[in-house]
């Protein structure tokens, strides 16, 4: 009865993933500490949580998984879960991925940013979406120190409509403003890598420069929205010879999240394939 029991138990824990089983650390800060500039007074407006997704969004904020300080290489990822602007599909595409970075030593930073699709009257993509996303990379900056984060291994991990977040960050220069009366914003808010999965085509420029940080691109074969987006990504990274990586999976369609319900291996290990182009860019190895 006991080996049956140990049995079952050796086998429960192999299914499970080990991302899942990390230890949840994180806690929540506000980008702005009084608020969005120009929305404080929307800052006390409760968040809407049903299930897998959060919504009604007006004090955009970061929520922080930290590694082990013994397992921490001092690389940092900031992630933009998906959600068509609408809502953040916070667990599959921002919990999911932080404790999975975390069990390779990588800092998660999750950002529940404004959603223009939600609350169009107010919000735009081009406004509050990049203020939101440039806030959160030059905060994270800006904790480097008390994080034990290289302020030069900081990348970026968008989802759908996240990886069109992430890509107002990348093509640009992304210098803060010297002159700022916050430091936070005197600091550079482009990333040093990106990971984009299955993107949408908003913030995409027609062509991207030479300069641009060094990408891991994944989408299914038969995502019809995302995979031409990947496609087209792909030729402008090789036209430009910045550095990238694409997969093409044969199947997973739209929102295959980190694989984990998929019956396809090819989806259900794909976070490897991306642990592997950070172990190959040199992002995985310990500070000294």
């Amino acid at each position: 009865m006991c080996c049956q029991i140990l049995r079952l138990t050796l086998l429960l824990s192999f299914l499970i993933p080990c991302a899942s089983r990390a230890q949840d650390t994180a806690r929540q800060i506000p980008l702005w500490p009084n608020g969005a500039p120009g929305f404080e007074n929307r800052r006390n407006e409760p968040e809407e949580a049903k299930d897998y997704y959060v919504k009604n969004i007006h004090n955009p904020s970061i929520t922080i998984y930290l590694p082990p300080k013994e397992k921490a290489t001092g690389a940092a990822v900031v992630i933009f879960p998906g959600g068509g602007h609408r809502l953040l599909v916070f667990n599959a595409e921002g919990r999911d991925p932080a404790r999975f970075l975390n069990s390779i030593g990588v800092a998660a930073i999750i950002v529940k940013y404004r959603l223009f699709r939600e609350d169009s009257t107010i919000y735009s993509f081009e406004k509050q979406t990049r203020d939101d996303a440039y806030r959160a990379m030059r905060l994270v900056r800006s904790k480097a120190a008390q994080w034990n984060i290289d302020t030069a291994r900081v990348g970026t991990l968008g989802f759908s409509a996240g990886g069109e977040t992430a890509a107002l960050l990348a093509y640009t220069p992304g210098m803060g403003d010297p002159n700022a009366p916050d430091p936070v914003d005197r600091l550079n808010g482009r990333p040093n890598f990106q990971l984009l999965v299955y993107p949408g085509p908003l913030g995409i420029p027609a062509t991207i420069p030479a300069d641009a940080p060094p990408a891991f691109l994944i989408v299914a074969d038969n995502d019809q929205g995302a995979s031409p987006v990947i496609l087209s990504l792909l030729d402008k990274y090789r036209a430009a010879k910045a550095p990238v990586e694409a997969h093409i999976l044969s199947g997973g369609n739209h929102g295959f999240n980190m694989g984990y319900r998929s019956n396809l291996s090819v989806v259900r290990n794909w976070p490897q394939r991306m642990a592997d182009w950070m172990a190959d860019m040199h992002l995985l190895e310990p500070r000294r």
